[in-house]
């Protein structure tokens, strides 16, 4: 059974960083492509990074030169280093991860909140 296990949200203050994880386990299949997502208050789920097999990454235009997604292919982990976050960046941030053959999978979200 697949399993994702997110860590890294909290409470920070404007300006300051933060660093989400996301291991993914129990699948046979080879990863192609792991993001995060996020959904804020009274929004739709949007995408915030993609970070495909190869190592190209793609960001959402409001997050561009803030975060910065990486992954460990050895652990099957995919990271997102916030800096310089806003408010508008508190959400509920989603792992996701896509598998051959069409399979992805989703995290249960970790909470992001930036307030003073």
């Amino acid at each position: 059974q697949v399993q994702l296990v997110e860590s890294g949200g909290g409470l920070v203050q404007p300006g300051g960083s933060l660093t989400l994880s996301c291991a993914a386990s129990g699948s046979i299949f080879s990863i192609n492509a792991m993001g995060w997502y996020r959904q804020a208050p009274g929004k739709e789920r949007e995408l915030a990074a993609v970070i495909i097999r190869s190592g190209s990454t793609m960001y959402t235009d409001s997050v561009k030169g803030r975060f910065t997604i990486s992954r460990d292919n050895a652990k099957n982990t995919v990271y997102l280093q916030m800096n310089s976050l806003k408010p508008e960046d508190t959400a509920v941030y989603y792992c996701k991860v896509d598998y051959d053959y069409g399979l992805n999978y989703w995290g249960k979200g970790t909470l992001v909140t930036v307030s003073s």
